[in-house]
């Protein structure tokens, strides 16, 4: 589903998807991916080829209904677009939207996209959890769309993985190989010129449809219906870089050199660029190496910083020995806004990298912290043994990133167990 050629030979299409067969009721933290295992799918489907899985979450729930939806589209700090095609003419309105403003859904033709609904909804928290067989750093969010009958974003690709769940009603898709890549010029948002499907299927609710990077597809719904996008990073070297340059540029530590010319002659053409300018200049580009560690810390705070419309808000007092007292009795979690990666025992959370390395105990009750999204009591006691650990979870809890609270086991943790 969209996000911010030739007909397939025949010894390809024989390459695409078959429905996995129907699975065996999941327990929470399963990988939805009917009779296939994990191993099996990222060894042979991922990133190679679609899957359709029939049944994959067989009782599922859309984790908001449209009112809820609705308000969310309504909130600044929310990013929402309203794609239509009445008459044939196709027209892209950014949110946020008054839901008065938005047409009924007994009108055909428009689709509601909502990016990031699991940074505000704890079921929706836990529907994306359900992809955490992939690594965190590669899941991005989940984006539900709402849709009237025969509404869609029109025929596109993207340039990632994603996982489309059918949550409400019915919806259509249709997909093509790579290869097609021209738009339609003068449209406010990416459709194909040339769209030529070689397969279509309807999935009721809980079906799931797989599509690796570049594979074209077309989602229509048949009645009104609402489809969950989990989607997935996939920084480009160009984005990297950039970002990794401007960061290395506000950080360069030591000694700032300025280009000096005392002596310098009268020049004889003013406009020509003096040798030894041009020469110190381009030494100090070419000679230039980040530090292995300046990498390295910046993969991480690169990979866990936040969306530009996230916003964590702390409680307006937590005193230490509160905190403490609720961390031993209910253990912690980590708010679901936040992304906490390491390697190794360097940990990076929200876009920051953790000062110093901890002791080999805590580094492991952090590393369980990321991988399970929360401490229990027990963890927790331990945690409070190590002054330095449980001063950085306060802190982080006063910055609303993670929460010493009753753990409503269920509704937003599904790591892995």
């Amino acid at each position: 589903m969209n996000r911010p050629t030739r007909p397939l030979p025949a010894t390809a299409r024989a390459r695409l998807p078959s429905t996995a067969r129907p699975p065996r009721r999941q327990a929470l933290g399963d990988a939805p991916l009917g009779g296939l295992s994990v191993d099996e799918f990222l060894r042979h489907t991922w990133q190679r080829r679609p899957l359709l899985v029939r049944a994959a979450l067989p009782d599922i729930k859309p984790p908001c209904d449209v009112e809820a939806l609705l308000a969310l589209a309504e909130e600044d700090a929310v990013q929402s677009r309203l794609v239509t095609s009445f008459g044939g003419r196709w027209r892209l309105e950014h949110g946020p939207f008054d839901r008065e403003t938005l047409p009924p859904l007994s009108r055909r033709r428009w689709t509601l996209l909502v990016q990031g609904v699991n940074l505000h909804d704890d079921r929706a928290h836990a529907l994306m959890s359900r992809f955490r067989f992939l690594p965190d750093a590669r899941i991005d969010d989940l984006m539900i769309s709402l849709a009237s009958d025969q509404g869609g974003v029109g025929p596109h690709l993207d340039s990632y993985d994603v996982f489309l769940v059918q949550l409400w009603g019915r919806r259509r898709w249709r997909i093509a190989p790579p290869g097609y890549d021209q738009l339609r010029p003068g449209l406010p948002s990416k459709i194909l010129e040339r769209f030529a499907p070689t397969e279509s299927w309807l999935l009721e609710p809980g079906d799931m449809l797989y599509l690796p990077p570049g594979w074209a597809h077309d989602g229509v719904a048949e009645g009104p219906c609402m489809t969950g996008s989990i989607g997935f990073r996939a920084p480009s070297r160009h984005e990297f870089l950039r970002e990794f340059l401007a960061d290395s540029s506000d950080s360069l530590a030591g000694a700032d050199p300025r280009y000096s010319d005392r002596g310098r002659l009268q020049p004889a053409r003013p406009a020509a660029i003096p040798k030894d300018l041009h020469q110190q200049l381009f030494d100090w580009a070419k000679t230039w190496r980040p530090s292995d560690a300046a990498i390295n810390d910046f993969i991480g705070r690169f990979m866990t910083e936040p969306a530009a419309n996230v916003f964590f808000e702390g409680p307006e007092r937590l005193p230490f020995k509160r905190f403490v007292a609720a961390m031993s009795r209910y253990g912690v979690r980590l708010d679901r806004r936040t992304r906490l990666l390491y390697r190794g025992n360097r940990f990076h959370i929200n876009g920051e990298t953790l000062a110093s390395q901890p002791q080999p105990t805590s580094a492991q009750l952090l590393r369980e912290l990321a991988d399970h999204r929360q401490l229990d009591a027990a963890s927790a006691l331990l945690a409070i043994a190590d002054a330095s650990l449980v001063e950085t979870l306060h802190a982080w809890a006063e910055a609303g990133w993670l929460h010493a609270e009753p753990l409503a086991r269920g509704s937003w943790n599904t790591g892995t167990e």
